[in-house]
């Protein structure tokens, strides 16, 4: 049986290395036209001339100015955008679940309510305490829907933990909202958070947040060859002499990093983690080498591309990213249901 098997069990051509680097280099293009693009446009274009004096350290004009915030903004809607995409594509390979996804099974949700109570309840206000706060979160709830997707007969089916995870992230969501009803004094910044979004972004932040999404890199990529035995079956795998426990353990504790660091500091955006995994398989297979890798530049591509479109259509004001995306990954999650016929699953 060969390993190139697809996360819903249908055999998948390899695809020539050629082809698969040659793609790669496209999409790291791409990814620099779109970043170049975030530092350019947005309620006001800028000039070169405007972005090299902003890089020389002078904000003395309004598009200088607007250079120096939109350039922390672009790296981080890249970092939150392949942490999302590789975190995304980690947990559909643990699960051999098409429908998995950070925010369709909760763990987003997870992750910004304990953030939210720890704001709340105990006056958090540092990025390192979100983000640990936010990783612990996203950690507890992912437990708890696999636990529940997994009672019954037949175990954690794709479908089961989709619904699962979309029944506690309704019910999350809910002690999010009524921790804020009162709280005048958190309730602006905590429902803007909530949507999701990079315009906070500073280079202060992803200083803060940079260890902890390079340990879920890591972890992640890493683990790409253990996610390629799984996909073929736990009992195969094992007697590949796979630690199926182990690999699976070590691999989920990865993205529930990237999913929580991300989550702390630019809010829980959803469907990142659904659509790029699934596109890059039709671009280069589902051999985890490659897909992981791909699913971060995707992610990144995709995330900064949809802050541009959202500060470009409502100009001058603008859309928050989470919104943008949930715009394109609701129609592809609909999509996926009755291509893969989920009910089946």
């Amino acid at each position: 049986m060969t390993s190139e098997l697809a996360v819903t069990g249908a055999v998948t051509t390899r695809r020539p290395l050629g082809v698969r680097a040659s793609w790669l280099l496209l999409l790291l293009g791409v990814l620099i036209a779109v970043g170049i693009a975030s530092i350019t446009l947005g309620a006001r274009g800028v000039t070169w001339a405007e972005i090299w004096a902003a890089l020389n350290g002078s904000a003395e004009t309004f598009g200088e100015a607007a250079v120096t915030k939109r350039i922390p903004r672009t790296f981080l809607a890249i970092l939150v955008g392949a942490a999302l995409g590789l975190s995304g594509a980690v947990m559909q390979g643990v699960t051999r679940n098409p429908l998995a996804d950070p925010g369709i099974l909760g763990v987003n949700t997870g992750a910004a309510l304990a953030v939210s109570i720890g704001i709340a309840v105990f006056g958090m206000w540092s990025y390192t305490a979100y983000i640990w706060t936010a990783i612990v979160g996203a950690m507890i709830t992912a437990v708890f829907v696999y636990a529940v997707g997994s009672m019954g007969r037949g175990g954690a089916t794709p479908l089961k933990l989709a619904l699962a995870g979309a029944a506690t992230s309704v019910a999350l969501s809910s002690f999010v909202s009524a921790l804020i009803l009162g709280r005048n004094d958190i309730a602006s910044v905590l429902r803007s958070w909530q949507i999701g979004g990079v315009g906070g972004g500073s280079f202060e932040a992803i200083r803060q947040v940079l260890p902890f999404l390079v340990v879920g890199f890591v972890i992640s990529v890493f683990s790409a060859r253990s996610l390629n035995s799984l996909a073929l079956g736990d009992e195969l795998a094992a007697g590949l002499g796979e630690r199926v426990a182990l690999a699976r353990g070590v691999a989920a504790f990865g993205a529930v990093v990237l999913c929580g660091a991300a989550t702390a500091i630019a809010g829980p955006i959803g469907f990142v983690g659904l659509v790029v995994p699934h596109v890059c398989r039709m671009l280069i297979g589902v051999d985890h080498r490659w897909l992981l890798p791909f699913s971060m530049v995707g992610g990144a591509i995709l995330l900064t591309a949809a802050d541009v479109v959202g500060r470009l259509v409502a100009r001058p004001n603008e859309i928050d990213v989470g919104i943008i995306t949930a715009l394109v990954g609701a129609p592809f999650f609909i999509w996926i249901v009755r291509r893969q016929k989920v009910r089946e699953l």
